[in-house]
């Protein structure tokens, strides 16, 4: 275990060794392009007397995105931060998440060719709070660095416009971490389950975390399509060298903006993962691997400064 948190580490540090060898990143201010997309958005439903039948809900969304990105002469450093929580309460149940992100993405770049670039990337994503599988409120399926993800790679960043990127990182590790011991023990997120007797009694703890060693591909994709209409996407892929390389995980994330007036917008969000390692049990009791998605819609406030 200690050797691959080197790995992982010696790819980070090195990350910082090449943006610190260039001066002009702390002495320029011109060259940075910084900002904050904030939106809040809230629904509700209530009936009185409805033939046709109903039930009172209402819940909120809130989205925040932080960027700031540097580009001077052949160096370029991308630093991405989307937040993103929601609730919903329906009549006579409690409060339920309707969505939880955390995700942190940094690249830093050196120009070897026309819109080619040296680059190293980090990602980090996990969420805010507990997670259920509803209507069962009782089992926690999710925590706050439960399951987290760091992926750290080495590789080139094809970037032809300031909308659009698209990186090959054939030197990538990625580090699950399962920090909550019951998840962890039942072998959740890909992590070695514990090691039971045939009297239940837990013999060795399941691990908190599981490396991965392989080839990532990240698309980015932040563009006004049509006046007041953003679209912004991230796809990635990634595939473990160590094990079963041909299962290719899956992880698009997208969200269309659609711009009312200066304080007011609607969002449509969608994310599609696919992951080999993670098992989940359908209405009919069968367990295995499946598509993971989700869809998001709401209008709100919207602010960005």
């Amino acid at each position: 275990m200690t050797q691959k948190l080197l790995i992982i580490l010696a790819i980070f540090i090195s990350q910082f060794a090449l943006a610190q060898s260039d001066s002009t990143v702390v002495k320029s201010d011109t060259a940075w392009k910084k900002g904050t997309k904030l939106s809040l958005s809230f629904s509700q439903v209530s009936f009185s007397n409805w033939a046709a039948g109903g039930e009172n809900s209402y819940g909120g969304n809130g989205f925040l995105n932080l960027y700031a990105k540097y580009k001077e002469g052949n160096r370029i450093w991308d630093n991405n931060l989307d937040l993103a929580y929601g609730l919903l309460k329906l009549d006579g149940q409690s409060i339920r998440k309707s969505d939880d992100k955390i995700d942190f993405l940094s690249k830093y770049g050196i120009g070897i060719a026309k819109n080619l670039y040296f680059s190293t990337n980090f990602n980090f994503n996990t969420q805010f709070s507990d997670g259920y599988r509803y209507p069962d409120d009782s089992t926690i399926v999710s925590k706050f660095l439960a399951p987290a993800y760091i992926q750290l790679g080495v590789g080139i960043d094809y970037k032809p416009t300031d909308y659009f990127s698209l990186s090959f990182l054939p030197l990538t590790g990625r580090l699950t971490l399962v920090t909550y011991q019951p998840l962890a023990d039942a072998g959740a997120y890909g992590v070695d389950p514990a090691i039971i007797d045939t009297n239940g009694v837990i013999l060795e703890e399941g691990k908190n975390s599981r490396f991965e060693l392989g080839t990532a591909v990240i698309a980015l994709f932040q563009k006004e399509l049509i006046k007041n209409v953003e679209l912004k996407s991230k796809f990635q892929l990634f595939s473990n060298y160590l094990e079963h390389p041909e299962n290719i995980d899956v992880n698009w994330d997208s969200m269309l903006s659609l711009k009312v007036n200066k304080y007011i917008s609607t969002f449509i969000g969608m994310t599609l993962i696919y992951d080999d390692d993670i098992t989940i049990t359908d209405k009919n009791g069968d367990s295995g691997p499946r598509t993971q998605l989700k869809q998001t819609f709401g209008v709100g406030l919207a602010m960005e400064f």
